[in-house]
């Protein structure tokens, strides 16, 4: 038994593409040297699910998240956008944990929850399993494939 992530890209008519691990992570590190211009100057939802594997088989899902990856003109992931609204989801999390009320506030600090929310989406029960059959191997996708950019020769 074991567990594989897989993450999925959504274009804007529900196309699902399937982003290898690897290729995300080259992106998240160094995001100039691995565009994705299909995705150029949008933000594009992204579905991150965790598979359940026997025999290296998936067998079922175990987790399901599903948040907003910006691009920028250029095509290149903007890693910094997606981080931050992750920390706001994690603050948004944590902060009942760690309220501390002395009933004399009623101004609420709503600026992280609006920060969550601009990194987050909801499928429809359809699109999420069309997500769910895709991350099994028994819907349809297609596997991004994205080569590392390389600079144009200096001219002098």
């Amino acid at each position: 038994m074991g567990i594989s992530s897989r993450r999925f890209l959504l274009d804007q008519d529900d196309r699902l593409y399937q982003l290898p691990h690897s290729t995300y992570e080259r992106m998240r590190q160094d995001p100039g040297s691995h565009p994705i211009t299909r995705f150029a100057s949008q933000r594009v939802r992204m579905a991150d699910l965790l598979v359940e594997l026997v025999d290296r088989q998936p067998i079922r899902v175990v987790r399901c998240a599903y948040g907003i990856f910006t691009f920028t003109a250029d095509g290149c992931f903007d890693p910094s956008t997606f981080e931050r609204q992750q920390w706001a989801r994690a603050e948004q999390a944590l902060a009942p944990l760690s309220a501390k009320f002395d009933g004399t506030s009623t101004v609420v600090d709503a600026k992280t929850r609006f920060v969550a929310q601009g990194g987050h989406w909801t499928p429809s029960q359809t699109l999420a399993s069309r997500i769910r059959d895709a991350a099994l191997e028994q819907g349809d996708y297609t596997r991004l494939v994205v080569s590392p950019s390389r600079p144009a020769p200096s001219v002098r």
